[in-house]
């Protein structure tokens, strides 16, 4: 007789695997699902080339929530190192330090440039859209028409691959809450002062001045949860392709079944199912068959794909930051990572540093698909046309492609997910939908982690008391109530980020 997990956990990501590390410590019985043959983590992964690690978007660890960080702390260990943060971006050829310096800003853009952006927005704030719907009405109301297209439009864009005007605003506000001229002005005059540990809760996230990172990168800590969730008796599978999820209301259990690359076909069943696999995926593969409605829901979610350009290159000084951002529209690339700067562990000889070139694009589109030599020789020619080191100081290079990295937000996605959630809840209450593609919901990975947390409590307690959908962009778990919000943690954030929020 096939072994009864107490869950089956689909997907090996952040959210996964804190829903598993959350269960075996306390004794229940947990298998992990992972597609991947070689790695955990899912985009938080660290892919070793030559001994040389790239880390596929860049990972800060750095939460609001005590419960996260403590977490990180319990498995990383001594492994967790401090790191600066320091970043830019470039913009007509030049660098801005970001966060933003506004006399160095206002040198840069010149004075007639800085006189109409202090014109524009001063402009936006007294005659807002009303209502705003999208990206863009939403930002030209918070920072003015000149600032949106000079650090968000061009960026944005890049990343989504469609116009800000396509882009729902509840994104915007999600992304950029907290953020404005006055906290970016105030941060750069203050910067001097380095916070207290108890000022870290209240700056805000994409301004925090240091970060933890593990020192061989993301997918260090998660091969360190796999670890300890073995140890805990559970099983964590790679190379097992999900390929149906059915729940057999008979027994009342999920029959999870998997193939791997040599065609050989598992079935895994479990009291509850967490899924973390992408929400259209999900529906697509349930069984019984959830209303026509929900399906076409399910069909109507879009996904930004990704593919980094990790090169090697003798490092001449030039590129000290963590990461650039790239506002020019005269190259493709995105943003740049020098992943020495994240960590000096990185690279295995410090003569040379490890970039990566991040392009965003949609799988089966003409940058996802050009061959690895092509994409390397862009991004060798963009990397020197954006001054951040020649062409012949490149000595390699690798393509690491990236499906689903990000759940496209639409002005309709939101209409399709409440389809969705409201049919998955009245329908199968022991499935747990977690992380970033399993509620089509942008988080960073201490958000995934937190909505796993809660999934676990649930599942441990056999009933739904936490509503994962209740974790916030700050990783902090509130609770509706008469008197509005309440924090209800006992102990209780990058793609796209704009020129002011992170991916």
């Amino acid at each position: 007789m096939s072994k009864i997990f107490k869950a089956v956990i689909v997907g090996a990501g952040p959210a996964g695997l804190t829903a598993a590390y959350g269960l075996s410590r306390q004794n229940a019985a947990v298998v992990v699902l992972e597609g991947d043959p070689e790695y955990v983590g899912g985009i938080s992964r660290t892919v070793n080339y030559k001994g040389f690690r790239f880390d596929i978007g860049g990972h800060r660890f750095f939460s609001k929530s005590r419960e996260v960080e403590d977490l990180w702390t319990e498995v990383g260990g001594k492994d967790m190192l401090d790191r600066p943060r320091s970043s830019r971006i470039f913009y007509r050829g030049q660098f801005f330090n970001y966060p933003l310096k506004p006399f160095e800003a206002l040198s840069k853009l010149g004075l007639i440039e800085s006189i109409l952006c202090v014109l524009s927005f001063l402009k936006a704030r007294l005659r807002p859209t009303a209502n705003p719907k999208t990206f863009e009405d939403w930002v030209v109301n918070q920072f003015g028409q000149r600032l949106f297209r000079i650090f968000f439009k061009t960026y944005t864009e890049k990343v989504w691959g469609m116009s800000c005007q396509e882009i729902s605003a509840d994104w915007a506000a999600q992304r950029i809450k907290g953020l404005s001229l006055g906290s970016a002005i105030k941060h750069a005059f203050l910067s001097w002062r380095k916070p207290r540990n108890k000022d870290r809760k209240q700056i805000v996230k994409t301004l925090i001045d240091t970060f933890r990172y593990p020192r061989l990168g993301p997918g260090m800590m998660w091969e360190a949860f796999a670890r300890k969730i073995r140890g805990f008796g559970g099983q964590v599978l790679l190379g097992r392709r999900v390929t149906n999820c059915r729940f057999d209301s008979d027994r009342d259990l999920w029959i999870v079944t998997t193939r791997d690359a040599n065609g050989h076909v598992e079935e895994f069943l479990g009291e509850h199912m967490v899924s973390s696999m992408p929400m259209r995926e999900l529906i697509a593969q349930l069984k019984p068959a959830v209303p026509e409605e929900t399906i076409r829901a399910a069909q109507s979610l879009r996904y930004r794909d990704f593919l980094t350009v990790g090169l090697i290159v003798r490092d001449q000084g030039r590129f000290t930051d963590n990461w650039i951002y790239i506002h020019d529209p005269s190259v493709q690339v995105g943003r740049v990572q020098n992943y020495k700067s994240w960590s000096p562990e990185m690279v295995p000889d410090p003569a040379y540093s490890s970039y990566g070139l991040e392009y965003f694009c949609f799988e089966g589109d003409s940058l996802w698909t050009s061959p690895d030599a092509k994409l390397i020789e862009l991004a060798k020619k963009e990397l020197q046309q954006i001054h951040l080191a020649d062409s012949a100081d490149v000595v390699d290079g690798c393509v690491i492609r990236q499906r689903k990295a990000y759940p496209v937000y639409d002005d309709s996605y939101q209409k399709h997910v409440d389809t969705i959630r409201v049919t998955l809840e009245r329908t199968f209450p022991t499935l747990h939908l977690v992380g970033r593609n399993g509620m089509h919901k942008y988080n960073n990975q201490d958000h995934a982690m937190m909505t796993a947390i809660l999934a676990a409590k649930n599942i441990l307690a056999g009933e739904r008391r936490y509503d994962v959908w209740g974790v916030n962009q700050d990783a902090e778990y509130h609770e509706a109530g008469a008197a509005g919000e309440q924090n209800v943690n006992t102990s209780t954030n990058a793609p796209a980020e704009t020129a002011l929020s992170t991916i």
